[in-house]
């Protein structure tokens, strides 16, 4: 569909109404955002504050312009908070970006508490539904997958050859087995025993195995590694997971792998075609239990949902991040959780969070995040300004408190009810914040390994993320990166700029999370992504 802003074009300058090509998100703000590209000598007309305005430069679409003149040191504001300060006077009609915008230390007032509303509750009888697989714990997955999960790099290859020799042609006797998946990673060894990688790993490993999309799991590792497969069973309580009325013929598998986890060691096996052999015979005897589960009627109070931006833009906390926020505060008043990450991506606006805290404790446990990344960063020589990419920063964003202050959008308006270290289990139902970085792959791995059983994606610059086991949705910031992309995109939050009430977009992506956690295949899930994402987050400790 053509609209008014694919006809507009930066060649000449002309004179436009100012609501017509441009945003001003809140009344405080020195700053808005242009709709289009707009050249050099634009005339906009229509804003109380100049009624005529000339661009004094080239203005990108997703780019800022100033509206009022901000002197050289003093802030400058967009969503009526700090985005950065002026590096040299800035007058009305400026480019506002990276030449004369940066980051300056200030204060930030943490309120604890102050902005907590009770959240109104849908009650049970009228929550709505999705069709998932109810686990032996009552957990509900939205997939159903048997993982073959490595322990150690040295075991990667043998884990992907396993996965890899269930085609669709084999598995089409198991029709409620949505796949075989390798769980592969460059970590397990070469760290010390107890240590935080340890930990970590550990951690991450044992949530992927207990995850309620993973209907049954093999364990593979070469032997010798530090990552002991014994170690991690004891360490994290695992067992093969129970499954529903298991048939005779089955029952001899079944209760073999509630006593342990099904295993494999190379070096134990005989070497890495015997441990192939094997793995896959393993994996085919858990075929026919896990094909047991069948999807069910749940209320989408069992969804816990991972959110998360990537490649975002100057329209990301415009669009598409309101837009989840608002399906996020739905997902939370039916009873489910939500779950926000990427600790230096909320870096200059974590005070927005701490005001939503339930209690002090709760700031506080986020404040302390943010003081260990400051370390964090030092200790390496970067910035924690260093965060928005090259694509960022042609999409629009300038600084890390711009970014930040868009992306917390992603998690409404609903009391922030825990703060988790990474890929430790949700818990609590409503909004949680877990501790990540910023790289999509870590911070959703962290995430899903907590329980995650669905992920929405927000982009700008448009990302190809998928994950498995839990499926990705694409909610994209602009009509012109959905085109472009759009067999990469589920949903188009751009719209909200061309005139659709953002509430009836929130609507439509609640809609689609339901028919993807119901079985459909969101986007990427339909292109096969998702196995190589899975990254866990590594200190560094390597001996």
């Amino acid at each position: 569909m053509t609209t008014t802003l694919d006809l507009l074009s930066p060649a000449e300058p002309a004179t436009f109404t100012f609501d017509d090509v441009a945003i001003r998100l809140h009344p405080d703000d020195d700053v808005a955002i242009a709709k289009v590209s707009l050249a050099a000598g634009t005339t906009l007309l229509g804003l109380a504050d100049e009624p005529s305005l000339r661009l004094r430069q080239l203005i990108p679409s997703g780019h800022k312009f100033a509206i009022r003149e901000v002197a050289t040191g003093r802030p400058i504001r967009r969503y009526g908070q700090v985005i950065g300060f002026a590096h040299g006077d800035i007058r009305i009609g400026d480019h506002v970006h990276v030449h004369n915008c940066g980051v300056a230390e200030f204060e930030r007032d943490y309120a604890f508490g102050a902005d907590v509303r009770p959240v109104a509750l849908v009650p049970q009888a009228q929550r709505r539904q999705f069709m998932g697989y109810r686990r032996a714990d009552g957990r509900i997955g939205t997939r159903n997958y048997i993982a073959v999960i490595g322990t150690v790099n040295c075991s990667a290859h043998v884990v992907r050859q396993i996965a890899r020799a269930f085609t669709p042609d084999v598995l089409a006797d198991f029709p409620n087995v949505d796949g075989v998946i390798a769980i592969a990673h460059g970590s397990g060894c070469a760290v010390r025993v107890g240590g935080e990688d340890y930990v970590l790993l550990q951690r991450t490993l044992a949530g992927i195995a207990a995850h309620p999309n993973v209907g049954g799991y093999l364990l593979v590792g070469l032997g010798c590694e530090v990552n002991q497969i014994g170690e991690l069973v004891e360490n994290y309580h695992l067992a093969a997971r129970e499954t529903p009325t298991v048939k005779r013929a089955n029952i001899a598998i079944a209760q073999t792998h509630r006593l342990a986890p099904p295993s494999l060691a190379i070096q134990d096996a005989g070497g890495v075609r015997r441990t192939i052999e094997a793995g896959v015979d393993m994996v085919r005897a858990l075929l026919p239990v896990v094909n047991q589960y069948v999807r069910e009627p749940a209320p989408i109070s069992e969804l816990t949902v991972a959110l998360q931006c990537g490649g975002s833009d100057g329209w990301s906390g415009v669009t598409a991040n309101p837009v989840l926020g608002m399906a996020s505060d739905e997902i939370v008043r039916q009873g489910g959780s939500v779950v926000l990450a990427e600790t230096p991506e909320v870096y200059g606006a974590e005070h927005l969070l701490t005001r939503r805290a339930i209690s002090r404790e709760v700031g506080e446990k986020l404040i302390g995040k943010i003081r260990w990344w400051e370390r964090h960063a030092a200790q390496h020589g970067v910035e924690i300004d260093n965060n928005p990419s090259h694509g960022n920063k042609v999409g629009g964003l300038t600084t890390i408190y711009e970014k930040s202050l868009g992306a917390v959008a992603k998690a409404g308006t609903t009391p922030l009810v825990d703060v988790l270290e990474y890929a430790e289990p949700v818990t609590r139902k409503g909004f949680s914040f877990m501790d990540t970085p910023g790289y999509d792959p870590v911070s959703v791995t962290g995430q899903v390994a907590g329980g995650c059983n669905l992920v929405v994606f927000t982009t700008g610059r448009g990302s190809c993320f998928g994950f498995k086991p839990a499926p990705s949705i694409k909610v994209v910031t602009n009509s012109a990166t959905y085109r472009r992309l759009e067999e990469d995109m589920d949903i188009n939050a751009g719209k909200v700029l061309e005139g659709v009430p953002m509430q009836d977009v929130a609507n439509e992506l609640l809609e689609y999370m339901i028919a993807v956690a119901s079985g459909r295949p969101s986007k990427s899930e339909a292109q096969g992504i998702g196995e190589e994402e899975f990254q866990p987050w590594n200190l560094g400790g390597v001996l």
